[in-house]
């Protein structure tokens, strides 16, 4: 399917300044050269500059009129087919240059002939025009443009002329040819033929024959047999293939005023042995160490039908335009300043060639293929292939084609192409029509670089038309108009060179116009884009590329254009969303600037669909620091909150991003919903109940992801208001799961450790109250966590205690749990002596460690105005019963036989108590008096 647009791919045109009508034209590097009708027997040569300026070099004469002719970029020679007295004659003109300095010395040679160094010095300034006899007339041409070698199509056969360089002396080297190979072919009339790289294709009005010249690993054998010119016909069918596929040499049978016709046949690859076309190589080069030895390798074989119509047979249904277009490799280690046209190294080889309303393009690689179908609107006249284009012409139109050409050798450059680390548009992808640019009569059309040549000659009628005046003008001018015609015939012809566009203005066209399909037609706006990252990737492979004054803009815009790929993958719903993450990988952005550049502003309808998350989760994945990329992605996440969230009838929903994310990366939604916050884009409730209606949870509970969200901007909240407000909810959380014995849904992002020593709002536990966590055999271990949690909060200095005792009162008070934390509010409260009679009840183990770590200071009274007296009144009802009480008491005496005067601590010692217990501590004390 050909899709059309209304792109402006052609610029400014101006007319050749040709002195007599052209009959053939071609391009070679920077000239061209115009063959005129049959009249003047010349061939115009023209300057070509940019913007399409033509300036005339001069001309030369040909032996007669010019039937075929062809420029080799490779040597600079142009090769002509040329008619006299009914005979024609195949001739190159090389050195033709020297013609535009004003000589006009011509040397005419036979092919082959010695030329002695006498010569040398004219020879610079002359052109020499070499004549290469053939035993039967020549039909057709075509230059390798790798080589420049020339193959000559001739009935039942093809001649294979190499070009040599030939070395006169160190300031002169000149060009001659040398026949050395000739395919014969049986019962073929080649029409056409295009030769590149030992490929070899050959039309006839219906049949297209590609081949490929191997090399053969050479014996004694084989060299004789190189030597003696010829190889065996080779055997490519056998009696059984036949009687199914007649010969394809008789197109048309009339028998009995009927006409059988053959079914149309396409074989490729190795199956294209089986078209019945026995080929025999004829060596015709002198043998020497350095001969070749070929064999064919058949490649493809088509067999067309006469389009059939209701009013019968078209009788103009012929192949037109056959050419093989190479790819050169852009990775070579030829720098810019060495490349020559020699050196290049070739990385693909396509194939085209149309019938008047339909072209076929081919892939010659590995694999044989048609990569693109052609359908024209109107019957084509001719057609020209360039790597970033397809033109052709018909009857009142210059259609401009994009092609694939770029697609299929980028996966033959670059292995990682269609994984995911690289991506390319697919070979596969519709084709498109840029622009159908009328013109009057088009008749004839070549390329070369920026510039396409075009004639045009209009039909008499049309002539006769232009010419009729208006009926206004008969009155008067009449007879003046019947004597002007009569005087000043006009020509009917213009040979046009039509500049097309820069690559990048181009692109820059293809991106705006998809613009327009952003929201309306997904695959037009993927399409258009797609042609526009494969014209900026043609240009960047061209072999001049290097040396190109627009190198950088054109790999800016290859990044570009990859990001707009990436753009259109992560947001569309499309089966190939996977497209999403090689793409941007190729833009080079940070998964930052991809985040900024997804969501324009004010656009308040735009979704993410699965290529984006898909991009999203392995660039996390593949960071080997995964804690700075959701740093780095959570920054990100700020001026784009629609990543997240979206309106839907007024609602404020999770977007389907938010749930994989919360499925694939709940600590990078978790961060990013924390950044929003802190730069005011989501408020503390609308954060609650986004992650609510995100794990469908009621109103009235709190999922895990929430209170991980509470934790995290714990972190770095620095509002008192909000973080007191914070405190609180997390608080109650911890509390409503002790209570109700009730685990996380999720398992936390963070421990306890984790919340420790990363925020300050999370206090190291006290020692005493772990002593009291380990006393006894808790039944609250599976709870470990949400307890360790609430007993940090009330170790740090950051809650605000009063503001959560009704929350902490839901705790039971029987175990160790509500324990601690009824002594941690106490203590927070400034409420000691109560902490300490709580302790002496129901933990006395404990009791002295607390009075350690909170009894100092202006509270350090304590110890003996408050705890001493309790341990001696409880030790005294229990009697030896407790000893805990008893090992508390001692140490206890420890600490204030330290600290007290003798006379102030035998005060505070009961005057019933046994003197043998007390009398250690008594001595001490006055020994330390002593002492100081």
């Amino acid at each position: 399917m050909v899709q059309l647009y209304n792109l402006h791919p052609f610029g400014s045109q101006r007319v050749v300044p040709c002195k007599q009508e052209p009959a053939h034209f071609c391009c070679g590097q920077d000239v061209l050269f115009v063959a005129s009708t049959a009249a003047s027997c010349r061939v115009e040569v023209f300057a070509m500059h940019d913007q399409g300026r033509c300036e005339p070099l001069g001309s030369f004469a040909t032996l007669g009129p010019v039937l075929r002719m062809a420029h080799s970029s490779a040597g600079d020679y142009l090769v002509t087919i040329e008619e006299k007295s009914k005979a024609t004659f195949l001739r190159a003109y090389t050195n033709w240059r020297c013609m535009s300095a004003g000589s006009s010395r011509v040397c005419v040679r036979m092919v082959g002939h010695k030329m002695e160094e006498s010569y040398s010095e004219t020879w610079k300034e002359q052109m020499s025009v070499v004549e290469m006899p053939l035993s039967d007339p020549p039909l057709c041409i075509s230059c390798c443009p790798v080589n420049g070698d020339l193959l000559v199509g001739c009935k039942n056969k093809l001649v294979i002329f190499c070009l040599k360089y030939l070395v006169i002396n160190q300031n002169l080297t000149v060009l001659d040819f040398e026949r050395s190979l000739i395919l014969h072919i049986d019962n073929l009339i080649p029409a056409e033929v295009a030769f590149c790289a030992r490929h070899i294709a050959i039309t006839t009005e219906l049949d297209v024959l590609i081949l490929k010249l191997e090399l053969v690993q050479q014996s004694a054998d084989r060299t004789e047999q190189c030597a003696q010119g010829v190889s065996a016909p080779e055997k490519t069918v056998d009696g059984g293939v036949k009687d199914e596929s007649p010969s394809t040499h008789t197109l048309q049978l009339e028998l009995d005023e009927f006409i059988i016709c053959q079914k149309p046949v396409e074989l490729l690859g190795e199956e294209s042995k089986l078209c019945e076309i026995p080929i025999t190589l004829e060596s015709t080069e002198l043998p020497t160490e350095e001969t070749k030895c070929f064999q064919v390798q058949y490649l493809l074989f088509r067999h067309f039908t006469p389009d059939q119509s209701p009013f019968g047979f078209c009788e103009e249904t012929k192949l037109h335009s056959v050419q093989l277009l190479p790819i050169y490799q852009t990775g070579s280690s030829v720098t810019a300043y060495e490349e020559t046209e020699n050196k290049r190294e070739l990385l693909s080889l396509f194939c085209f060639f149309s019938l008047p309303h339909v072209g076929y393009l081919y892939s010659l690689g590995k694999l044989v293929e048609v990569i693109s179908t052609y359908q024209y609107s109107e019957k084509s006249e001719q057609a020209v292939l360039t790597p970033q284009f397809l033109h052709v012409i018909t009857s009142e139109n210059l259609q401009c084609f994009t092609v694939r050409c770029s697609a299929a050798a980028a996966r033959d450059e670059d292995p990682y192409i269609d994984t995911t680390v690289k991506a390319c548009p697919p070979v596969t992808l519709d084709v498109c029509t840029l622009r159908m640019q009328l013109f009057i009569g088009p008749r004839a059309i070549c390329h070369f670089k920026n510039h396409i040549i075009l004639l045009t000659k209009a039909d008499t009628e049309d002539i006769t038309e232009r010419r009729k005046p208006t009926r206004r003008m008969l009155s008067r001018k009449a007879d003046s108009i019947k004597s002007r015609t009569n005087s000043e015939s006009e020509p009917g012809w213009n040979l046009y060179i039509i500049n097309t566009v820069s690559t990048i203005q181009l692109y820059r066209e293809m991106v705006d116009y998809s613009r327009t399909y952003e929201n309306v037609k997904t695959e037009s706006c993927i399409h258009l884009l797609s042609e526009a990252h494969l014209l900026i990737r043609a240009a960047i492979m061209d072999p001049h590329f290097l040396k190109s004054d627009e190198k950088e803009e054109l790999l800016r815009a290859f990044r570009e254009s990859c990001a707009f790929l990436g753009d259109c993958y992560s947001r569309f719903d499309t089966k190939d969303y996977h497209l999403a993450l090689p793409y941007y990988r190729m833009s080079g952005l940070s998964m930052t600037e991809v985040l900024k550049r997804l969501v324009s502003e004010g656009d308040e309808t735009q979704t993410y669909e699965k290529g984006f998350i898909f991009y999203l989760t392995h660039s996390l994945n593949e960071d080997l620091n995964e804690e700075l990329s959701k740093t780095i992605l959570a920054c990100g996440f700020i001026g784009q909150p629609r990543l997240l969230r979206q309106c839907k009838g007024g609602i404020v929903m999770p977007t389907e991003f938010a749930v994989h994310l919360k499925e694939m990366q709940p600590g990078l939604l978790v961060a990013a919903t924390v950044a929003l916050h802190e730069n005011s884009k989501i408020e503390l409730e609308e954060a609650a109940t986004f992650f609510k209606m995100l794990c469908s949870h009621s109103e009235n509970t709190i999922p895990q992801l929430l209170v991980d969200f509470w934790e995290a901007l714990l972190v770095v909240c620095s509002q008192e208001e909000i973080l007191q407000e914070l405190l609180l909810r997390v608080t109650s959380q911890y509390v409503w799961r002790i209570s109700k014995k009730q685990l996380p849904e999720t398992k936390p992002l963070k421990t306890t450790d984790d919340l420790i020593n990363s925020c300050n709002h999370f206090g190291l536990i006290f020692p005493w109250v772990t002593s009291i966590m380990s006393v006894g055999c808790s039944s609250d271990k599976v709870y470990d966590e949400d307890i360790s949690r609430l007993q940090s909060l009330l170790c740090s200095q950051s809650i605000n205690v009063a503001s959560a005792l009704p929350v902490l009162e839901a705790l039971p008070e029987a175990d160790n749990v509500g324990l601690t934390i009824r002594v941690l509010c106490n203590t927070r409260l400034g409420k000691y002596e109560e902490a300490i009679d709580q302790l002496l009840l129901r933990c006395p183990d404990a009791a002295v460690l607390y009075a350690q770590h909170e009894l100092k200071g202006d509270k350090q009274a304590l110890w003996w105005n408050k705890l001493l007296p309790e341990l001696c009144k409880r030790t005294r009802l229990t009697g030896n019963g407790c000893p805990v009480l008893i090992s508390s008491l001692k140490e206890t005496l420890s600490v204030v036989a330290v600290e007290l005067e003798l006379r102030d601590f035998v005060s505070l010692l009961p005057e019933d108590g046994t003197a043998a217990f007390f009398l250690p501590h008594v001595l001490h004390c006055s020994q330390r008096k002593l002492l100081t």
